[in-house]
């Protein structure tokens, strides 16, 4: 089963692309953040005509996840628990039915800045909420995969230049310590698994050349619970979808999971 998470970036300004790549790439499972449109607008009929289901938690003009899957869907619930009732779009997950159940958690953590300030409270209240989500699913002892735009650079080796984001939301050690908490509760970073090495990324911001000079972050991660590491084949970065026409400032990041 491949399973990829990718932050379109509006899915008006990759109506394109998108279908491109998922005839290229071929995922099995598909997790979009950013798809910034109410449900009823988003164009599902496409996808489906490319054989994939479709669920959507999305909200006008901002945010918004989506789930595209070839295989069928089971138990899909959207928005993270303990989300104030007028919460931001920002979470959706499913059963997705292979020759192993599944459990796929699509999400979009907020960016948090600027900081100090009620942006960055947010971040981290969230983050925390996650946290007690990913406690709850744990106990399910299931195979789970949490992927997405996590907004957070864990380490010094997932950004080209880190001294530029030291006072920024994604790098601050309260940021981090959060990433860790979750992490720690024994999950895998399914990349940093595969692939320890420094240099590898992906988000580009579109301002100051930082794609010519690949300046980028490692933002967009899956994590695996133990079942799910030891179904664990391997894990890449699309990088050469950001030198497409019209591209996202992210890439996919996709997994190949023997399930």
């Amino acid at each position: 089963m491949k399973i990829a998470t990718f932050n379109i970036n509006g899915i008006k300004a990759r109506i394109e692309a998108l279908p491109a790549w998922l005839a290229q790439a071929k995922p099995d499972v598909v997790c979009l953040q950013e798809i910034k449109s109410v449900d009823e607008a988003f164009p599902r009929e496409l996808f489906q005509d490319m054989g994939y289901h479709v669920e959507t938690h999305g909200m006008k003009a901002f945010n918004g996840v989506a789930i595209l899957s070839k295989l069928p869907l089971e138990d899909v619930a959207r928005g993270l628990p303990g989300d104030p009732s007028d919460e931001q779009a920002r979470w959706i997950e499913a059963t997705v039915i292979g020759t192993r159940a599944i459990r796929v958690c699509g999400l979009y953590l907020p960016n948090g800045n600027p900081v100090p300030g009620p942006k960055y409270d947010y971040k981290l209240g969230w983050m925390e909420r996650m946290h007690h989500r990913v406690q709850q699913l744990l106990t399910t002892e299931e195979p789970l995969v949490f992927c997405g735009d996590y907004n957070v650079i864990p380490q010094a080796q997932d950004a080209a230049k880190p001294e530029a984001w030291i006072n920024d939301a994604l790098y601050l050690p309260q940021s981090r310590e959060a990433y860790r908490r979750i992490v720690n509760l024994g999950l895998t970073d399914a990349f940093r698994a595969k692939q320890p090495a420094p240099g590898h990324y992906s988000f580009w911001d579109y301002q100051a050349g930082a794609w010519e000079r690949n300046n980028g972050i490692r933002i967009d991660h899956l994590l695996l619970s133990a079942q799910a590491a030891d179904l664990l084949k391997d894990c890449q970065i699309d990088k050469a979808v950001r030198a497409g026409d019209k591209p996202s400032d992210h890439v996919p990041v996709w997994i190949e999971l023997d399930a």
